[in-house]
Order: structure tokens, then sequence, then C-alpha cells
């Protein structure tokens, strides 16, 4: 019933900007943790960016200074923006959470699909 659907994914100059989306649907109690991971081609997925109540956000040092991550929480919602961007880049961006459903009293984690980010030079 929990869903993470991600938005925002597309082609884009070297120097541009994108932003990306992640609304969690269906029951959820609370949400311990968000993140964005990224994942190029015959490269291991990533850690980009993550958040929680405690943090303003934590990046990868390849991205520091130009993606912000931030959150909705009226809106279950977490975001990526994305300026400066660099043909190295381009991967596919999966958003997670870690969240407790309603009626559960355990937390899980929890991927979205996936989105395309091309950075072309």
């Amino acid at each position: 019933q929990v869903q993470l659907v991600e938005s925002g994914g597309g082609l884009v100059q070297s120097g541009g900007s994108l932003r990306l989306s992640c609304a969690v649907t269906g029951s959820i109690f609370s949400i311990n943790r968000m993140a964005w991971y990224r994942q190029a081609p015959e490269k291991q997925r990533e850690l980009v960016a993550d958040i929680t109540s405690g943090s303003s956000g934590d990046y990868a040092d390849s991205v520091k200074g130009r993606f912000t991550i931030s959150r909705d929480t009226d809106k279950n919602t977490v975001y990526l923006q994305m300026n400066s961007l660099k043909p190295e880049d381009t991967a596919v961006y999966y958003c997670n959470g870690r969240l407790r459903r309603s009626g559960t009293d355990y937390a899980g984690s929890y991927w979205g699909q996936g989105t395309q980010v091309t950075v072309s030079s």
C-alpha cells in the first residue's frame, strides 16, 4: 500500500538545473529518514543526500554546494534541487524512505522506482 512516487527527471544541458520530487503515499505513521540515491551504468548505487528530523541534510562530497535536499512534512514529500549539473551526475535517481506504516510497530525501508537524469555536455 505504501508507495514512493518520483518525478522530475529528464534531460538537461551541463550547468542546468532539475528538481526531483518524491511523494510518499499510503497510511503512514511516521517517517524516520528520507534519502536520495543514484546509480550510474556499471557503477554502485551511492547515497547522494539524506535528511531526518534532526538534520538539515547530509551530502555526498561530489554534490556538496550544488544539490539541496528538503522536505514538506505536510505532503510527505522530499525534494532534491540539483544545480550546476555535470555529465557525471547522469544516473538513475532513487528515492528511499525509512518509515513506519500505520498499524505497525516497526520501521521499514521503501524504494521508489527510480527516475532517469541525463546531463549532456
